[in-house]
């Protein structure tokens, strides 16, 4: 899954350890995010785009090229 969460970042002046902190995670979990090698839970996901106010569509992408253990 690809996102779009440093931009968000970006556009309102945020820290990693920021957003961390008005959502409740860690920053270590923000960086694995935005890296690509965690993917976030459906609530979690919902939290980073309802904090930013746009739909969760805006933030992440499904990449159908990204494969998991399940989809073999």
């Amino acid at each position: 899954m690809k996102n779009k969460i440093k931009v968000f970042r970006a556009m309102y002046d945020m820290t990693q350890e920021d957003l961390a902190q008005a959502i409740g995670v860690t920053r270590q979990t923000i960086l694995a995010i935005e890296k690509g090698k965690y993917v976030p839970s459906l609530d979690l996901a919902f939290r980073i785009s309802q904090f930013f106010k746009v739909n969760i569509e805006e933030v992440f992408t499904y990449d159908s090229e990204t494969k998991t253990v399940d989809d073999r």
